[in-house]
């Protein structure tokens, strides 16, 4: 008995060793919690030469912070204002940061390194946004700033990196020839300021300058402002609050420097320039050739075969069809001569339009050579009594070539580009596998079902705009909710190569009137103006679109496919029912743009009316969040702002029923002490 109460307690105390052991090695795994996350950004300790500096005679600047950073494209986004044409090299080693100067600096200049939002810190990602340093290489330096916004005229989108930039030469030639005087860049809000402004009277810019010569090219996007600007400075009281180490606070007033103007508001835009030249060309089928140009064409180019080859000589409106695109910059050339189909090669002058070294349009020629090499297919093992078909004939007196169609193109095809739903409002859109020869409407019939029978529909047809050669539109008075049948008779239509049509069947039903939603929108204060409302989705793109004609104060977008959308309206002033750009040489802003502020929520069956001051929010403000493209970088553990509309309201529609309007963005355009921006009943800029 006692030897076994001896190993009973060993036994004891060795499973309370393991015990403590397996305790020891539990509380050593993980790290011992540290303090609440930094969530600031690096701070300014010290720098070489010092702020605001006189007589800087050195080729390198070195900034120290509180803590570790790091930057990001340093390159794009550090500028050094007057520009220098080397760029200076930017780097980060530890809690340094170092500019060295690859060029010459100026002597009695007043110099800018703007930092913009390119430095952050090391661990945490929090980024000192708006930083710069200066200093002098004469004896005094030049303070005065002018602040603002730049937003892309189209769609009110943050210009983010975007050059910015003023003249003293107020000539009207210097955007395109000289280097912007001095220059700043626009961070992820859009926001710019030029600092160390000498007094005077400027000219302001926004470029893409992309290729970094600090002036405008026609093809570069560009801003203007309309008026001449003198900055200045006003004083003013500014409030500071002070913590004691016991928590208390209290506040203290003391004299400040407001620098004026700091409500510029610049909207990008280009002027659509593209230069006229040949881009590409190709023969990607073998009845096919394309051709690719540069900008839009005034007129056709001319074509002819050379070298020999079927048809030299020939003019190519004898022997193909010309497709072109929508926007007159593309073209396909259906080949109809079964001579040029066959040959693998051809060999073609082309004669066109293209801008000379002084921009000047000129014709030229090229000559150039288009293949075409069948692609490899598996072959079938034919059977013993099998014989191939030639796809050409030759006559052995007359020496003339028969065409024989390849097996794709044995017959014509048809096909409805709409599902088994049609649109109500819209035309049947029917397309063609090969450009059409001839069709008979005889042969074509559009029926709807009455009473369990087929009942024919009076209809006419058209070619599509859009594809004149391959696209056919029918229209009828469509009836909602009925089922309809498409039908061709075989033979009924004719392709350019001879080919023809097999008996074709599309059956179809009209959607209800109920499926659809319906919006009024009401414009207060715009009765002396054209505007266009457009119906945008959540990808920010046009669904479509109304016009409300001068005289009007109501917008009305009808039979809406439910789901959630967003608006855009423009100011249509040449009233051609489209959006313009603008043009600096003959000083023309592009048409003004505004975004209703919240998301509209549209369901089946309902008919919504909605009141829309578009002067009512600071333009910046305008733009919902969730549909911006240059959104800005979020801090850690920051949340996008919450879209209107998310939480519903009493009756479903989620709040945005019955007008009103709200800000979703980062708020207006205060953030430079002038308020916001607001745009008046005149279309002019003034701070509220």
């Amino acid at each position: 008995m006692k030897r076994r109460d001896n190993n009973f307690a060993d036994m004891r105390m060795l499973l309370w060793g393991v015990f403590a052991l397996l305790m020891a090695a539990c509380a050593s795994i993980g790290r011992p919690e540290g303090g609440e996350r930094d969530e600031l950004p690096p701070k300014f300790v010290r720098s070489d030469p010092a702020p605001g500096a006189l007589n800087m005679n050195a080729d390198r600047m070195s900034v120290i912070f509180d803590e570790n950073i790091q930057l990001e494209d340093a390159f794009n986004k550090v500028v050094v204002s007057p520009a220098q044409k080397t760029p200076p090299t930017v780097s980060a080693n530890g809690r340094r940061l170092s500019v060295q100067f690859r060029d010459t600096l100026r002597q009695n200049t007043t110099y800018t390194v703007d930092f913009a939002d390119a430095i952050k810190d090391l661990n945490e990602g929090n980024i000192l946004d708006g930083f710069a340093l200066d200093f002098s290489t004469g004896p005094s330096i030049d303070t005065l700033r002018i602040s603002g916004i730049v937003l892309q005229a189209e769609n009110l989108e943050p210009a983010q990196g975007m050059l910015v930039g003023v003249y003293s030469n107020l000539s009207d030639t210097a955007i395109t020839t000289l280097p912007l005087d001095r220059i700043a860049r626009t961070n992820q809000y859009g926001q710019f300021t030029i600092r160390n402004l000498p007094e005077g009277t400027y000219r302001i810019f926004a470029i893409n300058d992309i290729n970094r010569d600090y002036h405008w090219d026609r093809s570069e996007d560009i801003a203007f402002y309309d008026e001449l600007i003198i900055p200045t400075t006003e004083s003013i009281e500014v409030t500071d609050t002070l913590y004691a180490v016991s928590g208390a606070d209290s506040l203290s007033t003391r004299q400040g420097i407001r620098y004026l103007p700091n409500d510029i508001l610049l909207t990008w835009f280009n002027e659509g320039y593209k230069a006229h030249y040949l881009s590409n060309y190709a023969r990607p089928e073998r009845r096919k050739i394309t051709l690719g140009f540069g900008a839009p064409l005034d007129s056709l180019p001319q074509v002819r075969i050379v070298d020999g080859a079927p048809g030299t000589g020939r003019d190519i409106g004898e022997w193909a069809l010309v497709q072109p695109n929508e926007t007159l910059d593309s073209l396909i050339y259906w080949i109809k001569d079964p001579e040029v189909v066959a040959a693998d090669s051809l060999r073609l002058d082309v004669r066109y339009q293209k801008n000379d070294s002084l921009d000047r349009l000129v014709w030229t020629t090229d000559t150039l050579r288009f293949f075409y090499r069948e692609p490899k297919v598996k072959k079938k093992k034919k059977k013993d009594d099998e014989v191939e078909t030639p796809r050409f004939t030759v006559d052995s007196i007359t020496g003339d070539t028969t065409f024989l169609p390849p097996p794709d193109l044995e017959y014509l095809s048809f096909s409805a580009k709409s599902g088994s739903t049609q649109e109500l409002g819209q035309p049947l859109s029917i397309e063609v596998g090969v450009p059409l020869e001839r069709i008979d409407t005889a042969g074509i019939h559009l029926s709807m079902m009455v009473d369990s029978v087929w009942t024919p529909q009076r209809f006419t047809m058209r070619p599509d705009s859009l594809n004149s050669l391959q696209g056919l539109l029918f229209d009828t008075a469509w009836k909602p909710g009925e089922k309809y049948q498409f039908t061709v008779d075989t033979l009924a239509a004719t392709s350019i190569y001879g080919t023809w049509n097999k008996p074709y069947k599309h059956e179809f039903t009209l959607k209800k009137t109920e499926d659809y939603s319906n919006l009024k929108v009401k414009l207060p204060g715009l009765d002396s103006l054209q505007a266009v409302v457009e119906l945008m989705s959540t990808s920010d793109a046009p669904v479509m679109k109304a016009i409300k004609p001068v005289g009007a104060d109501v917008a009305e977008l009808k039979l809406i496919t439910p789901g959630k959308y967003y608006l855009r309206l423009y100011i249509d002033g040449n009233l051609n029912g489209k959006w313009d750009t603008g043009n600096l040489a003959d000083s023309i802003q592009p048409e003004e743009v505004f975004y209703f502020a919240k998301r509209l929520d549209l369901k089946k069956n309902w008919d919504i009316e909605q009141t829309w001051d578009i002067y009512e929010l600071p333009v910046d403000a305008q733009k919902p969040y969730a549909i911006k493209k240059n959104k800005p970088k979020l801090k850690r553990g920051e949340k996008a702002p919450r879209e209107e509309g998310d939480e519903e309201d009493e009756d479903g529609f989620g709040g945005n029923r019955f007008g009103g309007s709200g800000n979703n963005g980062f708020g207006g355009f205060g953030g430079f002490g002038g308020g916001g921006l607001q745009k008046n009943n005149g279309g002019n800029l003034r701070v509220q």
